[in-house]
């Protein structure tokens, strides 16, 4: 295996056609293999922090699980305080697509 087969999706669920073009240009700095390329791109895609999360998900769809998991737990947020959070926002947004 050479070092340009090590950069493979392990989870494609969820990912937008923009995140497919965002794992494109990771992929080609990473093959590219220079650092300042695969840098560079790393922080453009770090402007956007949902899509972030989304691609290295793909990537490493187990350690981003673990990463959210221990950060919910560092502020003390449960799976259940989660699940309540996304109950209230679909509810608030069913509201605003039925007030229009």
């Amino acid at each position: 295996m050479t070092r340009h087969d090590d950069l493979e999706i392990q989870d494609t669920s969820g990912l937008t056609d923009a995140d497919w073009a965002e794992i494109n240009k990771l992929r080609n700095a990473y093959k590219s293999e220079a650092a300042k390329a695969l840098s560079k791109a790393m922080k453009q895609l770090a402007k956007d922090p949902i899509a972030y999360v989304r691609v290295i998900g793909a990537f490493f769809p187990d350690m981003v699980r673990q990463q959210i998991r221990d950060v919910m737990a560092e502020q003390g947020m449960t799976k259940e305080d989660l699940r309540e959070l996304i109950r209230k926002l679909e509810e608030s947004q069913a509201l605003g697509v039925a007030a229009r």
